[in-house]
């Protein structure tokens, strides 16, 4: 309990220092930044190469070939 009691006596003497006109993200927040852009650029990396990977053929349309078969028997007649 006198933790909790302390934070409370120290939070508004942190507050009076601070000046809201100059508040900036500073070190830290570049830091989150930098490692969510390194992230996400790792990943992007991975699934290019996980979709280079990816061989894809398309299983013909089964009413597309009965109609093209029986547009040819309709001109073979």
């Amino acid at each position: 309990m006198s933790a909790h009691l302390a934070l409370t006596q120290l939070v508004p003497f942190a507050a009076e220092e601070l000046d809201k006109n100059k508040v900036t993200p500073g070190v830290l927040g570049f830091v989150v930044f930098a490692v969510m852009a390194v992230a996400v650029w790792m990943l992007m990396k991975s699934m290019n190469r996980h979709m280079g990977k990816v061989s894809f053929e398309e299983a013909p349309d089964p009413k597309a070939s009965a109609a093209a078969q029986s547009t040819k028997a309709a001109a073979q007649e």
